[in-house]
């Protein structure tokens, strides 16, 4: 036990002893260096981060288009059918009307399918957009972790 505890003291009389280090030219230049090269990173990150909410925007911007147009094309469809009902003769009215359904629920159905592609795109889009930003600050802490390593070497030099 008693072992641990010197070790301990020794370990932590190293460390302060290292941290109050005089602050040589190398030592100053290597703060400097990793100072800038964190800079740089963060923001890289910032402007990552910036590019992938842009992306997300835009997708869920082209994904309301696509939904809205969907929905336009098939009213369209529904009032042309019901437009030849309209123009039908009175025995064939019934038939008309039921073609006119048959047409409608297809157009609803299209536009739906296509509402739902839409979306799962921008889904897409956002699921890329946050991988983008987590790579972007995995580099970030990778750029700060190797300055710190290299002002902890220029020290200990």
């Amino acid at each position: 036990m008693n072992k641990l505890i010197a070790a301990l003291i020794v370990t932590s009389f190293a460390s302060v002893a290292m941290a109050q280090a005089p602050a040589t030219p190398a030592v100053a230049k290597a703060q400097a260096s990793a100072d800038q090269n964190t800079a740089k990173a963060v923001d890289a990150e910032v402007k990552a981060g910036a590019k992938a909410d842009a992306k997300v925007v835009k997708a869920d911007a082209k994904a309301a288009e696509t939904k809205a147009d969907a929905k336009a094309d098939a009213a369209k469809d529904k009032a042309a059918a019901k437009a030849k009902v309209a123009k039908a003769q009175p025995q064939d009215k019934a038939k008309a009307d039921a073609k006119a359904d048959m047409v409608g629920a297809k157009a609803d159905a299209s536009a739906t399918k296509t509402g739902i592609k839409a979306d799962a795109s921008a889904d897409k889009a956002k699921v890329e957009a946050g991988a983008e930003k987590s790579l972007a600050k995995a580099n970030t802490a990778g750029v700060k972790a190797e300055g710190k390593a290299e002002v902890k070497a220029a020290i200990v030099k």
